[in-house]
């Protein structure tokens, strides 16, 4: 019998991971089917430019943000089930600390505001843009807390329902208002109905931290144990964002507004495997704490293939039609279509990395930290390369936006190979989420997809009704049957209640 628990033990990880999974799925097309007006609201009525400068400051409000968060989206799991204090205690002590780090990065981009829009002047409200940071990182840490009950509905109702949907209602609300601040006021009030939202469940799951005192070497322990996750985070953050701080170094707003709407597109998917890491989590440290190396080494095979049979499939439905899918934003957006398939690429190569990385920050967070800069590295040497020679060669302009894009999956891959193998090595057991049916089952896709883009320009309305779930049908069936074995198909199966 007690050779049994184990295996026991490790299918019901695999079932509490699948249950996250199958939310966050719902998740994404409810994100999806809210994201797509923003973007065309964003597109057709504040135009490119506008849509750049935005996108700039949003790029560094979150990254601010993210730095924020001081580790505490993943390292939270970890100080739940390392401790004995009540847990409302240790969420409360990493709500503070995010909120002090918050405050601090808040002030400095309240006091130097140039940084969130350095090729524009600064009018009306912009500079308190930067208290968004608040919301943004209090949110993240919220969920995280959420997250550690098994509770990823309460990721899909803020990040999924609630911000998204807020964003693209007061984007076409403010647009009345002002075409200039319209965006970021937009943005605000999703943050910051993002940020109830996640506070609301936590406080329902933890409650009120009953006989809580505040204690200043306490919360600064929290924060530099994990300061090195902190880094790992940013990093990672930094490279989903580093190609369009380096393009707005060579291109103009209206560039950057074009290759935002291919970013924001490519992100989509992206969410699949991020809002994976607070399921993933949970289930590594509890291993860890039993020793059960092989279990983790399972757990991140199978929710990488996962990831990457969704990410693909995904991509392959929004990259086959690209051009008719940016087309809806705005007829000229259209020429951001190589950098949308070169982002979209990213996403897939990227998720064995990530799904590595939940286990190593655990594990080896120095080597993780190493490893992850010197990938951004790579990324920054390769865009700067590619940007350089597509320049010297005179090709256009959108050929040169789409050049840090690629440079992001070069880097990518070259971070993915190096953390799944440490991570083998480290577990003593294989760690490989790549499957050969994948293959097959974008070839299959991609004939379907060739079908409908060969219709004439004016059925292009039959190749986004029709074509995007038909190729993602074809790419199912494939990989449903020859792909997915038993504990894929955990994935789309409730467990039965105990």
């Amino acid at each position: 019998m007690t050779a049994q628990l184990p295996a026991s033990k490790d299918e019901d990880d695999i079932a509490a991971l699948a249950k996250g999974g199958r939310t966050n799925v719902f998740g994404f097309l409810l994100r999806l089917a809210a994201r797509l007006p923003f973007l065309f609201i964003a597109g057709r009525v504040y135009g490119a430019e506008t849509l750049g400068r935005f996108a700039y400051a949003v790029l560094v409000v979150e990254f601010v943000a993210q730095l924020a968060t001081l580790g505490l989206k993943r390292g939270l799991a970890g100080a739940l089930s390392q401790t004995e204090r009540p847990h409302a205690h240790v969420v409360t002590d990493a709500m503070l600390v995010t909120m002090i780090a918050a405050l601090l990065g808040a002030g400095l981009l309240v006091a130097f505001p140039q940084a969130m829009f350095p090729n524009s002047g600064i009018n009306g409200l912009d500079r308190l843009l930067a208290l968004i940071v608040i919301a943004v990182a209090g949110s993240d840490v919220a969920l995280a807390a959420c997250a550690y009950k098994f509770d990823v509905g309460a990721t899909v109702r803020a990040r999924s329902i609630i911000e998204p949907w807020a964003i693209s209602i007061g984007a076409f609300a403010f647009s009345f208002y002002s075409t200039r601040d319209g965006l970021i006021l937009s943005y605000a009030v999703s943050m910051i109905a993002a940020f109830i939202a996640s506070i609301i469940p936590m406080a329902r799951h933890y409650g009120l931290p009953v006989g809580w005192r505040p204690d200043a070497g306490r919360l600064w322990r929290l924060a530099r144990r994990n300061l090195p996750l902190a880094a790992a985070d940013g990093v990672e953050w930094g490279s989903r964002r580093l190609d369009m701080a380096i393009l707005g170094l060579f291109v103009s707003p209206a560039v950057i507004g074009i290759y935002y709407i291919a970013q924001q597109v490519a992100s989509l998917p992206q969410k699949l495997k991020t809002s994976f890491d607070p399921i993933l989590g949970p289930v590594i440290t509890r291993n860890l704490a039993e020793g059960n190396m092989a279990a983790i080494a399972r757990q991140v095979s199978q929710v990488g293939f996962w990831i990457i049979a969704a990410q693909a499939g995904i991509a392959l439905a929004l990259g086959i039609p690209g051009e008719a899918v940016m087309g809806l934003v705005g007829p000229h957006f259209v020429s951001g279509t190589g950098a949308l398939a070169f982002l979209l690429m990213a996403e897939v190569i990227a998720a064995t990395a990530v799904v590595s990385e939940s286990a190593l920050v655990y594990i080896a967070r120095h080597r993780n930290l190493m490893i992850s800069l010197g990938m951004i590295g790579c990324q920054a040497a390769f865009s700067f390369a590619l940007i350089l020679l597509a320049r010297q060669l005179d090709l256009p302009v959108m050929a040169v936006a789409a050049a840090p894009a690629l440079a992001l999956c070069l880097a990518l891959a070259i971070g993915a190979f190096v953390k799944a193998r440490l991570l083998s090595r480290l577990l003593d057991a294989p760690v490989n989420a790549w499957r050969w049916p994948l293959l097959s089952a974008a070839g299959v896709a991609c004939i379907v997809g060739s079908a409908f883009v060969a219709l004439p320009p004016r059925l292009e309305w039959v190749e986004l009704v029709v074509g995007v779930w038909a190729i993602l049908g074809a790419y199912g069936v494939v990989i449903w049957r020859w792909g997915f074995g038993p504990d894929d198909r955990t994935l789309f199966r409730k467990q039965k209640a105990d």
